[in-house]
């Protein structure tokens, strides 16, 4: 069985695929152990509630300095002994001992095709007004290890999501998540709970047995 870790700091829609996903046997030898969010206010640790997983608010800002929090933070994740950690729009830092220790056992969803519109400053929004400024006709998402840098970790899984003529960021966004972040993220963490994945010369293969 799995033990995962979700990470978020807003609404936690990615997390409500992974909670469905669960429920509905598309997600299997899987459980939630815990949500974690940097933010008090964020809906996704009502959505923990509801689904009696412990929701849990740990922000730098309770810090003195950083090096407090991410020690803090390192903490708790390992109070829940997770297999897998899963970054579902956790917009903190993570620190690099995290990675050293959870190295290949955290995953994060971005809402772009990697290398595209990815990296320091790319994030939410900022992604699809972009993608949009830029004039690309195909945009998606990726779900991808963490490493120490930005959105550079081995690739799992991407898919492409057309861009229509009339889209804003918004409506651009909305359909990302509904036609790419919500499938893949929830297809990702099934495929590394049953063994599938593997991390062979810095990239990530998909093996069927």
């Amino acid at each position: 069985m799995l033990r995962i870790v979700v990470c978020v700091s807003g609404g936690g829609t990615n997390l409500q695929a992974i909670l469905d996903a669960v429920d509905c046997g598309n997600i299997t030898n899987t459980e939630v152990a815990a949500v974690i969010s940097n933010n008090p206010n964020a809906y996704a640790l009502e959505r923990a509630k509801n689904h009696d997983i412990a929701g849990i608010c740990i922000s730098p800002k309770q810090f003195e300095d950083r090096e407090s929090f991410n020690r803090a933070f390192l903490e708790k994740v390992n109070s829940y002994q997770p297999d897998l950690v899963v970054l579902a729009g956790f917009l903190v830092v993570i620190p690099e001992l995290m990675i050293q220790e959870y190295r290949n056992r955290i995953i994060n969803i971005h809402p772009s095709l990697i290398p595209s519109f990815c990296g320091t400053g790319y994030y939410g929004l900022k992604v699809h007004e972009a993608a949009l400024a830029r004039g690309v006709k195909i945009t998606g998402a990726t779900v991808h290890f963490v490493d120490e840098g930005t959105d550079t970790g081995p690739i799992i899984l991407q898919q492409p999501v057309k861009v229509e003529m009339d889209d804003t960021p918004e409506v651009l966004q909305r359909r990302v998540m509904e036609q790419a972040e919500w499938k893949i993220l929830p297809q990702a963490i099934d495929l590394i709970a049953n063994g599938k994945v593997k991390v062979m010369n810095g990239k990530a293969v998909i093996v069927d047995f």
